[in-house]
């Protein structure tokens, strides 16, 4: 599928003009990125999953460092479309906490904390999602993957991005038929306790916060200094995490 196809695809789906280009780019982003599994492939698997095409997200809260957000049944990837865009337009004067409850699905969370780094900012993002890993022992899933997502911003146009789910494989792999289910576990092997940790932990952070309902929480901030030129010298050749 390319760029034409997932914007009628998507219209077929009642969305906007507008809010199909945000998706389509979030999907090239990826595409380009090597990340097919959070690419155009996902326009199908949008087509099952409950979203209303006319709702907008609603800021219901706003203090000098936090924001709740509501995602008031629109789709996750709009949901965080507009609460990136409001960082962006209206940046914290530190820092600032932002709670999205109800806000499924996410997308690639790199893609989001890119947007933030590229304007300035140092941001982490983590969201939950449908119980998919179970405990390194075996049984049945407690957690979904649960990625984690930071960038930090440079002087020389270069952020760094880490993006990591704590799946062994990505729900998108499985999707896409490029992982088997049984292969969606936490990473690590013999070590994949502390990815279990991990997905525990952002679960139930994400749970407190954001309420029963998939959520995301944003941690946004104005950098006091500058680090990555100088890791990257250190680095000398070797590709770091979010490089194309």
């Amino acid at each position: 599928m390319d760029a034409i196809e997932a914007r009628r695809r998507l219209g077929e789906l009642g969305l906007s003009e507008a809010d199909a280009a945000a998706l389509i780019e979030h999907f090239a982003d990826c595409e380009a990125r090597g990340k097919a599994s959070h690419g155009f492939s996902r326009v199908e698997w949008l087509a099952n999953q409950r979203f209303d095409a006319d709702a907008r997200p609603k800021l219901l809260a706003a203090a000098p460092g936090f924001e709740r957000w509501d995602g008031n049944g629109a789709l996750g990837y709009l949901v965080l479309h507009a609460v990136v865009g409001s960082q962006v337009a209206a940046p914290p004067d530190d820092a600032r906490v932002v709670v999205v409850q109800r806000c499924f699905p996410s997308g690639a969370l790199g893609y989001w904390v890119r947007r933030l780094a590229e304007c300035g900012l140092v941001a982490a993002l983590t969201a939950t999602s449908p119980r998919r890993l179970p405990p390194p022992g075996g049984g049945e899933p407690l957690t979904g993957t649960n990625p984690l997502a930071i960038a930090v911003p440079s002087s020389d146009g270069r952020p760094i991005v880490a993006d990591v789910s704590m799946g062994g494989v990505t729900h998108g792999d499985v999707l896409r038929g490029e992982a088997r289910p049984e292969q969606l576990v936490p990473f690590g092997g013999e070590q994949s306790h502390k990815a279990f940790a991990l997905a525990v932990g952002l679960e139930l952070l994400v749970g407190a916060l954001a309420g029963p309902e998939h959520g995301a929480v944003l941690v946004v901030a104005r950098p006091d200094a500058d680090p990555v030129p100088a890791f990257r010298a250190l680095a000398a050749s070797v590709r770091l995490p979010g490089d194309a």
